[in-house]
C-alpha cells in the first residue's frame, strides 16, 4: 500500500517562520512516500493569514479559523482535512527540524510502531532558553510514567506521528496546548505503545515568539490526572 504522510502545521501569528518552515517542509525528500501538507491558521492578527493566502500549491491546504481558538484546536480542524496514512504535528515555529521525518516515519512504515514520539534527550542533551522549560518538560514527562507506565523520555516533544486510524479514532476534546497530556493519555490508556526517537531542537526564547507559559504546565499536569481516572 502506498504511504501518504499528512503534515499538520497548526499557526498562529508565525510570520517570522512560517514561510521558512514550509520551505524546510516541502524541500523533505522521503521517497515514495507522497506528502500533504495541512496548514491552519488560527486567526493570527500579525499577517500570517495574509502570507499563507498567497500560496498557490496543489499539495498544501491552508484552513482558516475566524477565532483564536487554540493549538488543540488547530490540529482537529487539521485532522478533518488530512487524507494521509500517517499524520505528522510539526510546530510552524523553527524548533523541529524537517530533516528528522524519516526517523520518525520510518517505525511506522517498517511495521515496528503504530505512534512515535521525537524526543529532545535522547542523545545528546538539548539547550533549553530556560531551566523552567527543561522542568517542566521532565516534570510532565515523569506524571505521564507514573500514571500511565509510559516509559517514555520527552512527553511535551512537538514531534508526533501516528498512523491516521488510531489518532483519528480517538475524540479529542483539547482546545489549546493540552493537545499534548491529552493524546499521551488516551494513547497510552489504549496500551498502544509509545516508540521514541531522537530529535534536534533549536529553542526559542519568549522574546523571539514562544507562547507557552506557566499555566499551560498547570493545564497540562491537570490533563494528565484527569485522564487517569476519567474518560
Amino acid at each position: 500500500m502506498m504511504k501518504k504522510l499528512s503534515i499538520i502545521i497548526p499557526a498562529y501569528n508565525e510570520i517570522k517562520t512560517i514561510e521558512a518552515i514550509l520551505r524546510k517542509v516541502k524541500k523533505v525528500d522521503l521517497g515514495e512516500i507522497e506528502k500533504e501538507i495541512v496548514i491552519v491558521d488560527d486567526a493570527s492578527t500579525d499577517g500570517t493569514a495574509q502570507i499563507l493566502k498567497k500560496i498557490r500549491n496543489s499539495s498544501i491546504k491552508i484552513l482558516h479559523h475566524s477565532k483564536n481558538m487554540g493549538k488543540g484546536a488547530a490540529i482537529k480542524t487539521g485532522l478533518k482535512q488530512a487524507t494521509g496514512n500517517i499524520i505528522l504535528i510539526q510546530d510552524a515555529d523553527l524548533e523541529y527540524d524537517p530533516k528528522d521525518y524519516k526517523k520518525l516515519i520510518d517505525p511506522i512504515c517498517e511495521g515496528k510502531a503504530d505512534v512515535v514520539y521525537g524526543s529532545r534527550l535522547l542523545g545528546q542533551r538539548p539547550t533549553y532558553s530556560k531551566f523552567a522549560y527543561y522542568a517542566a518538560g521532565r516534570s510532565l514527562t515523569m506524571l505521564t510514567n507514573i500514571l500511565y507506565g509510559a516509559n517514555i523520555t520527552d512527553e511535551p516533544c512537538g514531534y508526533k506521528v501516528f498512523k491516521a486510524d488510531i489518532i483519528k479514532s480517538i475524540p479529542l476534546k483539547c482546545k489549546g496546548f493540552e493537545f499534548c497530556p491529552e493524546i499521551t493519555a488516551k494513547i497510552s490508556k489504549r496500551q498502544i505503545k509509545i516508540f521514541e526517537v531522537p530529535t534536534s531542537y533549536m529553542p526559542r526564547s519568549r522574546e523571539e515568539g514562544k507562547k507557552i507559559k506557566f499555566k499551560d504546565w498547570l493545564i497540562a499536569v491537570y490533563t494528565l490526572i484527569r485522564y487517569r481516572f476519567r474518560d
